[in-house]
């Protein structure tokens, strides 16, 4: 078991990672065990989607939640032509076609 240490901080660009001190090893199939206590305190749960990054040299993994594809808010989303947009930027699109 692994103990959940906030240790060292890097300024990766703007973006502080805290170390937690937990090291794990891919195993065979490339899968990497997330610590349980990590995945509480994130909110993940079992068969949750996960979004993976990359930034230069390091790996991000990020739960994953649909957004608006113009302005990234999580909240109040419909579908569009198969893409997810707020209702806020589905209003000013709206507007938009109103004037043409």
């Amino acid at each position: 078991m692994s103990n959940f240490v906030s240790a060292v901080q890097f300024d990766k660009g703007g973006i502080v990672m805290k170390s937690t001190g937990i090291i794990r090893k891919v195993d065979e199939l490339g899968r990497v065990v997330i610590p349980i206590e990590l995945r509480n305190k994130f909110g993940i749960f079992e068969k949750d989607p996960i979004e993976i990054f990359v930034d230069g040299s390091s790996i991000v993994l990020k739960k994953y939640e649909p957004n608006c594809i113009f302005c990234g808010n999580t909240k109040k989303l419909v579908s569009y032509n198969d893409k997810l947009i707020c209702t806020k930027c589905a209003a000013k699109i709206n507007k938009l076609s109103e004037n043409v």
